[in-house]
């Protein structure tokens, strides 16, 4: 075997591995009535591909597609709960979904609606009884904020970037735990906090628990990709989730 085929060899499975996390994009799903393209790198033709390797662009992918996902059920979130929309602003849904997304540069995650909280103590936040403001933001934002923690704040990841597998597997964990929170938690008079999934005699719309459940899907496989790439073990926990509790990260 010649020293090219053996480094084809190598890199392969995460050339797999980010072509697996593409097909699982949100927005590449194909029918026959309606096909999308598949997304690409946007700097696929740039110097930054040169410095870049499969791994880096798997992160890219993960990173991108799950903060699409988090995009879709904000709107998603606030189109079942109007009344949290309600308590952060008077303009449509799509305005404040871009705001939180888009408007990093000016908020910095810092919401005062929220005393400024993020990740696992935000999320906290969206099942407190006695919280009065936007249980949807506080979900929303805990969320993102806790990926990005676990990415090291970036979304745009290179040779030189070092990403402990560890904190994004247990991501995936707490996004798992995190779900359970939001379609069992119930306030005192036995109502969910927040609307997600309708299951009755005249509906079933399970469309939170798949795009949720994309997302655990690629954070977990580019923590096993990252790890088997950086040859650093994952302790994989197992737990009730009725009684787990968010891991560190």
């Amino acid at each position: 075997m010649n020293a090219f085929s053996s480094k084809f060899k190598r890199g392969k499975p995460y050339l797999l591995c980010t072509l697996l996390l593409t097909a699982c994009a949100t927005n590449t799903q194909l029918n026959t009535n309606n096909k999308k393209n598949v997304p690409e790198q946007k700097d696929k033709s740039t110097i930054n591909q040169i410095v870049k390797a499969d791994i880096d662009r798997m992160a890219d992918v993960e990173m991108r597609e799950n903060t699409q996902s988090l995009r879709l059920l904000m709107l998603k979130l606030y189109k079942r709960n109007p009344q949290e929309l309600k308590k952060s602003t008077s303009d449509p849904a799509e305005k404040m979904v871009n705001w939180v997304f888009e408007g990093g540069a000016q908020h910095h995650y810092q919401f005062a609606e929220l005393n400024n909280l993020v990740m696992t103590e935000a999320i906290f936040l969206t099942f407190n009884p006695d919280y009065k403001g936007d249980r949807v933001l506080a979900f929303i934002v805990g969320l993102h904020t806790m990926l990005l923690k676990a990415h090291n704040d970036k979304t745009d990841f290179y040779f030189t970037d070092s990403i402990d597998p560890q904190k994004v597997y247990n991501v995936a964990r707490n996004i798992e735990i995190a779900v359970w929170k939001l379609s069992n938690a119930r306030d005192g008079n036995g109502a969910l906090y927040l609307l997600s999934n309708e299951i009755n005699d005249h509906e079933k719309n399970l469309s939170f628990e798949r795009e949720f459940g994309k997302m655990i899907g690629r954070t977990e496989l580019y923590a096993i990709a990252l790890a088997e790439k950086s040859q650093r073990l994952i302790s994989r926990v197992v737990q009730n989730l009725a009684t787990a509790l968010f891991l560190p990260f």
